[in-house]
């Protein structure tokens, strides 16, 4: 097994390492976005109802927004490769002198020289996908990401609804299991999301190869930094507008 597939396969956790960028980030932006909700709403002094009702309605729409573009950014990527390997691949079968010129001069400028750099040339050359691959490695700099867009999007969704659903489950089962009141919710929803965000923020320090109290400390700050806007944003709109949910 090459070195390549040791750090691109297997697992971490219980996460396939390959999508674990995608589970990191949608679960950050879920937790974030929804917690930003929470804390508007507080500010704003609405309801536990209205808290809830906006909370998955903002958790559905914008989980399914960021699969999407998720989707679409990965299959644009692919079938770009896909474009420039056919190009290539038309150039090979019809443009051959010209192709294997190219290979000589990129090999060269490598420090290949005389007969080792023929060699290695006629090696290339003597098999079509090798070559075509080594072109678009070497002349294009692009390399194919097996991630499908399916398969990208639903782990972003996936991701985004879990975590994101963190910071409205003390407001859940409030109702059924506890008797607090909005403040008390909120304290609790906050300790959860910050646990939530913490943990996303240990497997972001695995995915950047950084420290994890670095990973944790920047997750941590940027949901504190969106719920403190959007309580400030629904505390002023409150006294503005004389909201009364």
């Amino acid at each position: 097994m090459s070195e390549e597939n040791n750090h691109g396969s297997g697992n971490i956790l219980f996460f396939n390492k390959e999508y674990i960028a995608e589970f990191v980030y949608g679960g950050i932006d879920g937790a974030i976005t929804t917690f930003a909700v929470v804390a508007g709403a507080e500010g704003a002094s609405l309801g536990i109802t209205v808290v809830i009702i906006l909370g998955l309605a903002n958790l559905i729409a914008d989980g399914f927004s960021m699969s999407v573009g998720n989707f679409f950014s990965t299959k644009a990527a692919r079938d770009n490769f896909d474009r420039h390997r056919a190009i290539e691949c038309w150039e090979v079968e019809n443009l051959r002198d010209t192709e294997v010129n190219e290979i000589r001069d990129i090999y060269a400028a490598k420090g290949f020289k005389g007969e080792l750099l023929e060699q290695v040339v006629q090696v290339i050359t003597s098999d079509k996908e090798v070559w075509i691959d080594t072109m678009m490695r070497e002349e294009l700099k692009m390399a194919k990401d097996e991630k499908t867009p399916y398969k990208t999007a639903g782990v972003t969704f996936f991701s985004f609804v879990l975590v994101g659903s963190i910071p409205l489950l003390a407001y859940i089962f409030a109702g059924r299991n506890l008797q607090l009141d909005n403040s008390s919710l909120f304290l609790y929803s906050s300790l959860l999301t910050g646990v939530a965000l913490a943990l996303v923020g240990s497997l972001k320090s695995i995915v950047t190869e950084k420290s994890i109290v670095r990973g944790v400390s920047e997750t941590l700050a940027l949901g504190g930094i969106a719920a403190l806007l959007a309580y400030f944003v629904g505390d002023v709109l409150e006294t503005i507008l004389g909201l009364n949910l």
